[in-house]
């Protein structure tokens, strides 16, 4: 897949609309390309702006003009949404300050780590290393990143270890460690410590729940949709050992 082709199914993938073998294919490309991922994090940002704020309804000209050209349904809806967003952005002086004081950045950190959550289930994508032994998972991100991920196996206490991947966060990479509670999986993204990834201790992001601790200058981000009183324990163990 090129940069062409990924810039043609960006928002259908942002969207989830993309079928599980063209979303792994430009998960794919966005493990080696950093301009894309650059683009993928600005429209993340710029969707959670969208999100934030208040709804607006667009202009009669506007719908007239879309359905004249005859758009398809979806994509009109896009089409207006993304116009609306738009003119509320120009209105009040720039979407950068909208953003400061509609959606925190402790927000928008929790958004992503709840998105790559999601994604890397949607794609199948949960492993680039497949194993319960910490001894196989921690050596295999050598090279690959600037700094040594922690990797500890919490089986004895019912939360095993079933392997790690390369991921992103806010456009540079992070390790993602796996593990397993009966049915529910839980992504720990780990990165380098950053004031721009430091969302609140824990929050509820839809329906999933994020945890987040420093450590040893590192950034931990844990996210499940188990319930919070076992994630939060999950959290502390790991915290502590």
């Amino acid at each position: 897949m090129t940069c062409e082709d990924v810039r043609r199914d960006l928002d259908s993938y942002l969207d989830r609309e993309l079928e599980a073998e063209a979303a792994r294919a430009v998960y794919d490309h966005l493990s080696i390309c950093a301009v894309c991922r650059r683009q993928v994090a600005e429209r993340e940002a710029l969707g959670r702006l969208i999100q934030a704020m208040p709804q607006y309804s667009a202009p009669d000209r506007l719908r007239a003009r879309a359905s004249a050209q005859s758009i398809r349904s979806r994509s009109m809806r896009r089409a207006l949404r993304w116009a609306a967003a738009a003119a509320v952005v120009i209105s009040v002086g720039g979407a950068v300050g909208v953003l400061r004081s509609t959606a925190t950045r402790a927000d928008a950190i929790a958004d992503e780590v709840v998105s790559g959550h999601v994604r890397s289930l949607m794609v199948d994508h949960l492993f680039d290393v497949q194993s319960t032994d910490q001894h196989t998972v921690k050596p295999w991100f050598l090279g690959k990143l600037d700094f040594a991920p922690p990797v500890v196996d919490l089986a004895p206490i019912g939360f095993p270890l079933v392997g790690g991947r390369l991921d992103y966060l806010g456009g540079r990479p992070v390790a993602a460690l796996v593990y397993q509670r009966r049915q529910h999986t839980i992504n720990v993204f780990v990165a380098s410590e950053d004031d721009t990834l430091r969302p609140a201790e824990a929050r509820a992001v839809r329906g999933f729940h994020v945890h987040h601790w420093v450590r040893d200058g590192l950034s931990f981000f844990a996210v499940s949709d188990l319930n919070d009183t076992e994630l939060g324990d999950f959290a502390r163990r790991l915290q502590s050992s």
